[in-house]
Protein backbone atom coordinates (compact mmCIF):
# COMPACT_ATOMS: atom_id res chain seq x y z
CA UNK A 1 0.00 0.00 0.00
CA UNK A 2 2.77 2.45 0.92
CA UNK A 3 4.65 1.58 -2.28
CA UNK A 4 1.60 2.38 -4.42
CA UNK A 5 1.07 5.67 -2.61
CA UNK A 6 4.71 6.60 -3.09
CA UNK A 7 4.58 5.75 -6.80
CA UNK A 8 1.44 7.83 -7.21
CA UNK A 9 3.03 10.79 -5.36
CA UNK A 10 6.04 10.53 -7.67
CA UNK A 11 3.74 10.82 -10.67
CA UNK A 12 3.75 7.21 -11.89
CA UNK A 13 0.61 5.48 -13.12
CA UNK A 14 -0.97 2.82 -10.92
CA UNK A 15 -0.68 0.43 -13.87
CA UNK A 16 3.05 0.99 -14.22
CA UNK A 17 4.92 -2.07 -12.85
CA UNK A 18 7.54 -1.41 -10.17
CA UNK A 19 10.16 -3.26 -12.23
CA UNK A 20 9.75 -0.71 -15.04
CA UNK A 21 10.37 2.13 -12.60
CA UNK A 22 13.37 0.57 -10.88
CA UNK A 23 15.05 -0.67 -14.08
CA UNK A 24 15.36 2.88 -15.39
CA UNK A 25 16.81 4.01 -12.05
CA UNK A 26 19.09 1.00 -11.52
CA UNK A 27 22.40 2.91 -11.63
CA UNK A 28 21.12 5.67 -9.36
CA UNK A 29 19.74 3.12 -6.87
CA UNK A 30 23.08 1.27 -6.82
CA UNK A 31 25.02 4.51 -6.34
CA UNK A 32 22.79 5.67 -3.49
CA UNK A 33 22.99 2.25 -1.85
CA UNK A 34 26.80 2.33 -1.97
CA UNK A 35 26.80 5.82 -0.45
CA UNK A 36 24.40 4.73 2.29
CA UNK A 37 26.55 1.72 3.19
CA UNK A 38 29.70 3.86 3.17
CA UNK A 39 28.07 6.39 5.49
CA UNK A 40 26.99 3.53 7.79
CA UNK A 41 30.59 2.29 8.06
CA UNK A 42 31.39 4.92 10.70
CA UNK A 43 28.51 3.72 12.85
CA UNK A 44 29.62 0.10 12.33
CA UNK A 45 33.17 0.91 13.42
CA UNK A 46 31.82 2.72 16.47
CA UNK A 47 29.71 -0.36 17.32
CA UNK A 48 32.85 -2.52 17.26
CA UNK A 49 34.57 -0.07 19.60
CA UNK A 50 31.59 -0.24 21.99
CA UNK A 51 31.89 -4.02 22.08
CA UNK A 52 35.55 -3.65 23.06
CA UNK A 53 34.64 -1.16 25.79
CA UNK A 54 31.68 -3.23 27.07
CA UNK A 55 32.45 -6.87 26.25
CA UNK A 56 29.75 -8.33 28.51
CA UNK A 57 26.75 -6.45 27.06
CA UNK A 58 23.95 -8.57 25.68
CA UNK A 59 23.72 -8.66 21.89
CA UNK A 60 27.42 -8.03 21.28
CA UNK A 61 27.73 -11.06 19.00
CA UNK A 62 24.92 -9.78 16.78
CA UNK A 63 26.37 -6.23 16.82
CA UNK A 64 29.75 -7.54 15.72
CA UNK A 65 28.26 -9.62 12.89
CA UNK A 66 26.17 -6.69 11.63
CA UNK A 67 29.10 -4.25 11.91
CA UNK A 68 31.42 -6.65 10.08
CA UNK A 69 28.89 -7.08 7.26
CA UNK A 70 28.48 -3.31 6.84
CA UNK A 71 32.26 -2.76 6.89
CA UNK A 72 32.83 -5.60 4.39
CA UNK A 73 30.21 -4.24 2.00
CA UNK A 74 31.66 -0.75 2.39
CA UNK A 75 35.06 -2.02 1.27
CA UNK A 76 36.68 -2.08 4.71
CA UNK A 77 37.67 -5.73 4.79
CA UNK A 78 40.41 -7.08 7.00
CA UNK A 79 43.68 -7.61 5.21
CA UNK A 80 45.03 -11.13 4.97
CA UNK A 81 48.77 -11.46 4.76
CA UNK A 82 50.16 -14.26 2.66
CA UNK A 83 53.81 -15.20 3.02
CA UNK A 84 55.40 -16.92 0.06
CA UNK A 85 58.70 -18.68 0.55
CA UNK A 86 60.75 -20.74 -1.83
CA UNK A 87 63.86 -22.85 -1.46
CA UNK A 88 65.11 -21.42 -4.73
CA UNK A 89 64.21 -17.87 -5.81
CA UNK A 90 64.74 -18.86 -9.45
CA UNK A 91 61.72 -19.78 -11.57
CA UNK A 92 62.45 -21.63 -14.81
CA UNK A 93 60.00 -21.31 -17.69
CA UNK A 94 59.51 -24.04 -20.30
CA UNK A 95 61.07 -23.42 -23.70
CA UNK A 96 59.13 -21.11 -25.99
CA UNK A 97 57.57 -22.84 -28.95
CA UNK A 98 58.45 -21.52 -32.37
CA UNK A 99 55.48 -19.78 -34.00
CA UNK A 100 56.39 -21.19 -37.45
CA UNK A 101 55.80 -24.85 -36.46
Amino acid sequence: MARQLTEKQAGYSENNPTSAITSSLQEEIADLTKKFIASSATKAAYSLAQVIDNPTDLGNKERMIAAKDILDRGGFTKTDKVEVTSASPLFILPPKENENN
